[in-house]
């Protein structure tokens, strides 16, 4: 990334320890959101399992910021779970309520930002901030921002997870780690490490009541695994195969009681999980939004999502970065370049030796910053000469693809380092949304927009 000609307004919010957060936003800084949106690279349950089973324990509590051009060791993320509050999809940003040990709903927002090679998963499968919905409890691995100098979002101290919140909410609700390689919801967590949730109990009137469970590995039974409570209503979704149900088609069947308590016998299922305000004093009550009674539920919604962001990522084109450029003559050169991880492997077959291809450089948030038309306005246009695939296990982030690329006129944002889009032949030529790329790559509020558009509390 090219930053020798920023002066780097933004950093007089390096270290300031300020929260911020995504609410009471002011007109104006709304319409300044609207006008300043992204892109967002995902991911893949398949790729990334291995990796978080050889995860250890020696350096979780030491803050770390990852390097430029490395793709950082998982062992080294602070691991956090809470409530997405807010999205600028466009951006490859949010806000999330981090989870404590005080009062939940006391906890202000987060704002986080995914890292170029971030990952994203919804539901087991692939995804794209924008489709995840607000208020799902997500889980979180980050690190603290690689340049904070140009952090999309605030930065904080380092230290600032060990600090207590006060006002009841406990430490580690505001972790200075807010730049995520890996963000999932429950179901995908738990496909991922092979757990499961089993039913212990529950209580029901009138389609709604309380759910007891504990999460588990699905092969052992856990005794360090807490039991939970958590809430259901009728808006609660039950899918069953290839059926949808509600709660109280549950009822008419006779699988639960219309009233009153009963044993559930530790039925296996995945869980969607979100936050809602809870009566009766209860500060940190989790909610289920989604139960999947069995594999093919869950498969088909995998399934689902899944070609839900392969549709997306062949309109946006692939995610990489610059490793070489070997220069020509009259503008020729061939480009190295890494494909970024966690995607169908059916997007990545599609980078073959001798197809044709384009190559656009992106800011750290994925936006096009060549051509206002569409990515191809002003991308390299030339031909994919070899596809290298790495036999060891990738780190997270990398797919362990790496592809030459030859042009005949490279642009000047294709350099070692930089981010990168890639589109093989075979992908549409779409214009893209005005959020999504930059009509200006010099102006710095188009190109890292500061932490300043973020109302104080």
């Amino acid at each position: 990334m090219i930053i020798g000609d920023l002066k780097m307004q933004n950093e007089n919010q390096v270290g300031t320890g300020r929260r911020f957060a995504f609410s009471n936003f002011r007109y104006s800084w709304i319409l300044r959101f609207c006008l300043g949106m992204g892109m967002v690279a995902v991911s893949s349950s398949s790729l990334i399992a291995p990796l978080i089973a050889q995860e250890k324990d020696s350096n979780k509590n030491e803050p770390f910021r990852p390097e430029a051009g490395k793709f950082p060791p998982l062992e080294n993320a602070h691991a956090y779970k809470g409530e997405l509050v807010f999205v600028d999809h466009a951006n490859r940003r949010g806000s999330i309520r981090v989870a404590g040990s005080g009062m939940f709903f006391r906890n202000d927002p987060q704002p986080f930002a995914m890292l170029p090679y971030g990952i994203i998963r919804y539901r087991g499968g692939p995804a794209d901030l924008r489709d995840v919905p607000i208020g799902t409890v997500l889980h979180a691995r980050a690190y603290l921002p690689p340049d904070p100098r140009i952090s999309s979002v605030p930065v904080l101290p380092v230290n600032n997870k060990d600090k207590d919140a006060n006002h009841n909410r406990g430490a580690g609700v505001e972790p200075a780690e807010n730049h995520m390689i890996l963000l999932e919801d429950d179901p995908s967590l738990c496909l991922r490490e092979g757990k499961v949730w089993r039913l212990k109990e529950l209580e029901i009137q009138n389609n709604e009541g309380k759910i007891t469970a504990r999460c588990e590995t699905k092969q052992n039974r856990e005794a360090s695994a807490d039991e939970q409570t958590m809430t259901f209503d009728a808006a609660t979704r039950v899918w069953r195969g290839r059926e949808v149900l509600t709660i109280e088609d549950l009822v008419t069947e006779g699988v639960w009681p219309a009233s009153g308590k009963k044993s559930l016998d530790n039925q296996e299922v995945l869980l969607g999980i979100m936050w809602k305000p809870t009566p009766d004093g209860i500060f940190t009550r989790f909610h289920i939004s989604d139960i999947w009674l069995d594999d093919i539920a869950i498969k088909r919604a995998a399934h689902q999502q899944a070609e839900v962001h392969k549709s997306f990522i062949r309109s946006r084109w692939m995610a990489g970065w610059v490793d070489a450029v070997e220069y020509g003559k009259f503008g020729r050169a061939t480009v190295t370049a890494t494909l970024f991880g966690g995607m169908d492997e059916a997007l990545y077959a599609d980078f073959k030796q001798g197809v044709p291809a384009m190559m656009n450089a992106v800011e750290n948030n994925l936006k096009h910053t060549h051509g206002a038309y569409s990515p191809a306005h002003m991308a390299s246009r030339g031909s994919i000469l070899e596809v290298i695939k790495s036999p060891n296990e990738p780190p997270l982030g990398s797919s362990g693809i790496q592809i030459r690329f030859e042009t005949d006129l490279i642009i000047e944002g294709l350099r070692p380092g930089r981010i990168v889009r890639v589109r093989p032949g075979s992908w549409p030529v779409v214009d893209v949304p005005r959020e999504e790329y930059l009509n200006d790559a010099n102006n710095i509020e188009e190109r890292f927009p500061s932490p300043a558009i973020f109302p104080k509390y």
